[in-house]
Protein backbone atom coordinates (compact mmCIF):
# COMPACT_ATOMS: atom_id res chain seq x y z
CA UNK A 1 0.00 0.00 0.00
CA UNK A 2 1.02 2.95 -0.61
CA UNK A 3 0.50 6.21 1.49
CA UNK A 4 1.23 9.35 -0.03
CA UNK A 5 0.06 12.90 -0.98
CA UNK A 6 1.32 13.92 -4.32
CA UNK A 7 -0.33 12.11 -7.01
CA UNK A 8 2.08 12.17 -9.14
CA UNK A 9 4.66 10.36 -7.00
CA UNK A 10 1.63 7.75 -6.08
CA UNK A 11 1.51 7.32 -9.45
CA UNK A 12 5.10 6.86 -10.64
CA UNK A 13 5.55 4.45 -7.89
CA UNK A 14 2.79 2.29 -8.48
CA UNK A 15 4.00 2.04 -12.08
CA UNK A 16 7.30 1.23 -10.45
CA UNK A 17 6.03 -1.72 -8.06
CA UNK A 18 3.45 -2.36 -10.05
CA UNK A 19 5.98 -3.90 -12.61
CA UNK A 20 7.80 -6.21 -9.80
CA UNK A 21 6.92 -9.57 -10.05
CA UNK A 22 4.92 -10.56 -7.07
CA UNK A 23 4.10 -6.95 -6.34
CA UNK A 24 0.65 -5.65 -6.15
CA UNK A 25 -0.37 -2.05 -5.19
CA UNK A 26 -3.71 -2.52 -3.21
CA UNK A 27 -4.85 0.75 -2.00
CA UNK A 28 -3.04 4.09 -1.71
CA UNK A 29 -3.85 7.04 0.14
CA UNK A 30 -3.47 10.69 0.49
CA UNK A 31 -4.06 11.48 4.17
CA UNK A 32 -3.87 9.80 7.84
CA UNK A 33 -7.23 8.82 7.95
CA UNK A 34 -7.85 7.18 4.52
CA UNK A 35 -5.16 5.51 5.09
CA UNK A 36 -5.98 4.04 8.37
CA UNK A 37 -9.24 2.71 6.89
CA UNK A 38 -7.51 1.21 3.56
CA UNK A 39 -4.67 -0.23 5.83
CA UNK A 40 -7.66 -1.97 7.85
CA UNK A 41 -9.48 -3.11 4.96
CA UNK A 42 -6.74 -4.61 2.29
CA UNK A 43 -4.31 -5.89 5.04
CA UNK A 44 -1.17 -5.51 2.67
CA UNK A 45 1.96 -6.80 3.35
CA UNK A 46 4.01 -3.59 3.03
CA UNK A 47 3.05 -0.02 3.73
CA UNK A 48 5.22 2.57 2.17
CA UNK A 49 4.66 5.76 4.16
CA UNK A 50 5.26 9.67 3.37
CA UNK A 51 5.13 11.32 6.72
CA UNK A 52 3.55 14.38 5.51
CA UNK A 53 0.06 13.89 4.31
CA UNK A 54 -2.14 16.19 2.51
CA UNK A 55 -4.08 15.47 6.41
CA UNK A 56 -2.83 14.30 8.78
CA UNK A 57 0.61 12.77 8.77
CA UNK A 58 2.61 9.50 8.63
CA UNK A 59 3.44 9.16 12.27
CA UNK A 60 0.23 9.19 12.57
CA UNK A 61 -0.59 6.10 10.12
CA UNK A 62 3.07 4.61 11.76
CA UNK A 63 1.14 5.31 15.40
CA UNK A 64 -2.17 3.68 14.59
CA UNK A 65 -0.10 0.81 13.55
CA UNK A 66 2.15 0.09 16.70
CA UNK A 67 -0.95 0.46 18.53
CA UNK A 68 -3.57 -2.06 17.44
CA UNK A 69 -0.96 -4.21 14.96
CA UNK A 70 -4.15 -6.98 14.49
CA UNK A 71 -6.39 -4.75 13.12
CA UNK A 72 -3.93 -4.60 10.42
CA UNK A 73 -2.64 -7.48 10.00
CA UNK A 74 0.93 -6.86 11.17
CA UNK A 75 2.15 -5.02 7.50
CA UNK A 76 6.00 -3.92 7.75
CA UNK A 77 6.15 -0.18 7.52
CA UNK A 78 9.08 1.94 5.45
CA UNK A 79 9.33 5.24 5.57
CA UNK A 80 9.43 7.41 1.79
CA UNK A 81 9.94 10.89 3.26
CA UNK A 82 12.02 13.80 2.44
CA UNK A 83 11.51 14.81 6.17
CA UNK A 84 14.51 13.01 7.20
CA UNK A 85 15.72 14.72 10.80
CA UNK A 86 17.19 12.59 12.99
CA UNK A 87 14.27 13.17 15.67
CA UNK A 88 11.67 12.13 12.94
CA UNK A 89 13.78 8.73 11.81
CA UNK A 90 14.16 7.67 15.48
CA UNK A 91 10.57 8.18 16.20
CA UNK A 92 9.58 6.31 13.22
CA UNK A 93 12.30 3.55 14.24
CA UNK A 94 10.23 3.28 17.65
CA UNK A 95 6.85 2.70 16.26
CA UNK A 96 8.22 -0.08 13.84
CA UNK A 97 9.43 1.48 10.80
CA UNK A 98 12.09 -1.11 9.11
CA UNK A 99 13.68 1.37 6.73
CA UNK A 100 13.93 5.19 6.00
CA UNK A 101 14.28 6.12 2.47
CA UNK A 102 14.76 9.89 1.24
CA UNK A 103 12.75 11.34 -1.24
CA UNK A 104 15.49 13.14 -2.84
CA UNK A 105 17.88 10.31 -3.95
CA UNK A 106 16.50 6.47 -3.05
CA UNK A 107 13.82 5.83 -5.10
CA UNK A 108 15.63 2.98 -6.45
CA UNK A 109 16.64 2.15 -3.41
CA UNK A 110 12.97 1.88 -2.24
CA UNK A 111 11.86 -0.16 -5.23
CA UNK A 112 15.06 -2.48 -4.57
CA UNK A 113 13.84 -3.35 -1.14
CA UNK A 114 10.30 -3.80 -1.72
CA UNK A 115 11.71 -5.85 -4.92
CA UNK A 116 14.22 -7.91 -2.03
CA UNK A 117 11.44 -7.88 -0.04
CA UNK A 118 9.45 -10.31 -2.16
CA UNK A 119 12.18 -12.57 -2.64
CA UNK A 120 12.75 -13.23 0.67
CA UNK A 121 9.35 -14.15 1.58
Amino acid sequence: MLIEDSPLLCEMLSEMLGELDSVQVVARAADENTAIEALAEHRPDLAVIDIELKDGSGIGVLQALHDDPQRFGRPRAVVFSNHGHRIVRRRCTELGVEHFFDKSYQLDDLVDYVQASRAAD
